[in-house]
């Protein structure tokens, strides 16, 4: 494993541009999960564009960013939160590439991670998110907050919703050890924004994909009308938080 890591590490230090960076890290996060028995499957990667997007994918486990890198082309910005800048490897790893990283309880850096988010995406820079913005034991699929469907509506970009499976049960929240099992991603058709009246609709769309193939209970009973912990419209409007 160590012929892995410290390798990747040390190309992660001394590579100079980002884009070199997230090849690194695409290699040695597919290299990890091969050495672990646990090579990602990816399901239907020709419904992924060709052109930016924003991917949404649940959340069960740490190990979620790190398949996320195994599985996605390297041009893509995740939004993490902010614990998983303190793991090692996975932090660093998740920093060097370019991540960004949120502090659900404070307003301030939301919007200001919003905004840039924002900015990247009218760019035409490809975003993944974790929509549900934390991941615990329990099977389901928690209520999402509404940043990364805004963010696509300002941005006119299609939404692809990704399944992730077998990481909760490979590294569950509290667990610091990997156990057996397979790792597989199913990228779903993508969601257009236009197709939708606003966010919280492409929101309802792209859940609806995701629970078709995930075979977890939908832990929403209803979507919040606030988002205190995450990226919400309001902090995706121009000048708010400043």
């Amino acid at each position: 494993m160590t012929g892995v890591v410290i390798p990747a590490l040390i190309l992660l230090v001394v590579t100079p541009t980002r884009g070199g960076r997230r090849q690194v890290a695409r290699w040695g996060a597919r290299t990890f999960f091969r050495l672990i028995g646990s090579p990602v499957r990816l399901e239907r990667a020709d419904a992924l564009p060709a052109e930016a997007c924003v991917v949404v994918a649940n959340h069960a486990s740490y190990l979620d960013g790190i398949i996320l890198t195994a599985a996605l082309p390297p041009n893509f910005t995740f939004l993490i939160k902010h614990e998983m800048a303190g793991l090692p490897f996975a932090g660093f790893l998740l920093k060097r590439i370019g991540s960004e990283f949120v502090d659900r309880e404070n307003s301030s850096h939301r919007h200001r991670v919003a905004r840039r988010l924002l900015k990247a995406a009218e760019r035409g820079d490809a975003l993944a998110f974790f929509p549900e913005g934390t991941f615990d034991a329990a099977p389901g699929l928690r209520p999402f907050q509404l940043g990364a469907f805004t963010a696509a509506r300002r941005a006119e970009l299609p939404v692809v919703p990704i399944i992730i499976r077998g990481s909760r049960a490979k590294l569950p929240s509290g667990s610091w050890l990997c156990a057996p099992g397979a790792l597989s991603i199913r990228i779903c058709t993508p969601v257009h924004p236009t197709a939708h009246v606003s966010a919280r609709a492409l929101l309802q769309a792209s859940r609806k994909a995701m629970l078709e193939w995930l075979g977890e209970p939908d832990l929403a009973v209803r979507e919040p009308k606030d988002e205190p912990q995450g990226l919400s419209d309001a902090s995706l409007r121009p000048g708010v938080g400043r």
